[in-house]
C-alpha cells in the first residue's frame, strides 16, 4: 500500500474517439511499464473538432481545434499529457507547453478504402472521400492511372474512423483516404509491412484496402507519429516522458515540422512532406506543396546532423523561391528531383514537368 501511495498520478488527456483512446493508451501502458513509480490516468474530453463534423476544418479554425483544449488543460494543471497525432498538431504550441516525448513511429501511409467487390476501373467518375487537400490534389492524379483515366471527384469527409467507414459502407463514397497508423492501431489492418492490400471488416460490413506508398502519395507531416504535449517546468514529468523517446522519431518530426513552418502551412493548402532514416545515417525527405497555382515536388536526402539545413533547402523548392543542392552535397551531385505541374481553379493538376540536375 506505501508504494501505491508513493506513485505519481500522470493524468493523460485525450479525445472521447476509439482511435485517441487506443493511442492514449499506448503512451500510458508505456509509461507504466518503463516507470515503476509512475501510474497513468486518462481524462477523457471532446474537443470543437468532434463537435463540428459537417465544415471542413479550415472554416473553423483549422488543426488547433483538436489541440487547444488540451493545451488549456495543462496550462491550468488538469492534465499532465496530452497525447495528439502529431499531424494534427498546431506549428506553434502554448506558451510553457512542449512536446516532451516522440514514440517510435507507426506506419505512416495513406490507405484507399473501398466496399469489398467494388470496382472502380471504367467508370466516368469516381466520388472520393476526404477533406484533405493533399490527399485530393494526390488522388486526382493517381486515380486517373488506377481508374483507366476516370475523373476522380472529392467530397467532404470528417468524423473518426468508424464513422467514415459507415459513410463509406452506405454508399456515400466510392472510396475515402484514411492514415494506415490510425487502422493498424484500431486493429483493421495487418501488421506486416510486406502486405499491400487487403480486406478487414468493421461492424458487419466488408472493405478491401490498398496502400498508397509515401514516395508517390506523400503523407501529412508527422503523420503516423504520437506526439506526447506537457509543461516544460515540470521536471518529473519530463524525466518520465524521456523514457518514452524515439530518436529517430523525434528527427524526423523536427524536420517535417521545420518544412510546415517554413511554407507556413496550414489545413487549407495540399502539402505533405514525409522524411525516413537510412541505415547509413542519411535523412530522406520527400515533399509536395501546391500553393499558387503550382504544385511543386521535391525528394532531397543529406546527413542527420544536416536535417535542418535539408529541411530550408525543401521549403525553399516547395515555395518555389530557388532550385538549390541537397544541403551538405556539392551541386555537381545534387541528389534532389524537383516536379511542378499546373493547378487549375478545381485544384486537379493537369500537366507536370520534370527537372532534374546534372
Amino acid at each position: 500500500m506505501a508504494e501505491n501511495r508513493e506513485k505519481r498520478t500522470v493524468r493523460i488527456g485525450t479525445r472521447k474517439s476509439a482511435l485517441a483512446v487506443v493511442q492514449t493508451r499506448l503512451v500510458a501502458e508505456a509509461i507504466e511499464k518503463t516507470c515503476s513509480r509512475a501510474k497513468a490516468e486518462l481524462v477523457t474530453r471532446e474537443t470543437m473538432g468532434d463537435r463540428i463534423l459537417n465544415k471542413p476544418l479550415l472554416e473553423f479554425g483549422g488543426k488547433g481545434v483538436f489541440v487547444s483544449e488540451f493545451e488549456q488543460g495543462l496550462t491550468d494543471g488538469t492534465i499532465d499529457l496530452a497525447v495528439h497525432s502529431a499531424k494534427d498538431m498546431p506549428m506553434e504550441l502554448g506558451e510553457g507547453l512542449a512536446i516532451l516525448a516522440v514514440p517510435e513511429r507507426e506506419d505512416p501511409r495513406d490507405v484507399l478504402v473501398v466496399r469489398k467487390g467494388t470496382v472502380l476501373s471504367g467508370r466516368d467518375e469516381v466520388v472520393v472521400g476526404t477533406s484533405s487537400p493533399r490527399r485530393a490534389v494526390q488522388i486526382r492524379e493517381l486515380g486517373s492511372k488506377l481508374w483507366d483515366r476516370a475523373a476522380v471527384r472529392c467530397e467532404v469527409l470528417r468524423g473518426n474512423v468508424n464513422t467514415r467507414l459507415r459513410k463509406l459502407g452506405e454508399g456515400g463514397y466510392d472510396a475515402i483516404i484514411l492514415a494506415a497508423a490510425g487502422l493498424k492501431r484500431l486493429g483493421f489492418l495487418d501488421s506486416r509491412e510486406e502486405v499491400s492490400q487487403g480486406e478487414f471488416q468493421e461492424d458487419g460490413r466488408f472493405f478491401q484496402y490498398q496502400y498508397l506508398d509515401c514516395e508517390s502519395f506523400i503523407p501529412a507531416g508527422g503523420q503516423g507519429i504520437l506526439a506526447v504535449e506537457g509543461r516544460e517546468s515540470d521536471e518529473e514529468i519530463r524525466e518520465i516522458c524521456g523514457r518514452l523517446e524515439d530518436r529517430d522519431a523525434r528527427i524526423c518530426l523536427e524536420t517535417e515540422r521545420k518544412v510546415l513552418r517554413l511554407l507556413n502551412a496550414g489545413c487549407h493548402e495540399p502539402i505533405g512532406v514525409y522524411t525516413r532514416m537510412a541505415e547509413t545515417g542519411e535523412i530522406e525527405l520527400f515533399g509536395i506543396c501546391g500553393r499558387g497555382g503550382i504544385i511543386r515536388r521535391t525528394h532531397r536526402k543529406a546527413a542527420a546532423e544536416l536535417a535542418g539545413e535539408l529541411a530550408e533547402a525543401a521549403a525553399a523548392e516547395l515555395a518555389g523561391e530557388m532550385e538549390m543542392p541537397t544541403a551538405g552535397e556539392p551541386a555537381g551531385r545534387r541528389v534532389s528531383v524537383g516536379q511542378t505541374g499546373e493547378l487549375p481553379e478545381n485544384g486537379q493538376e493537369t500537366s507536370r514537368k520534370t527537372e532534374r540536375s546534372s
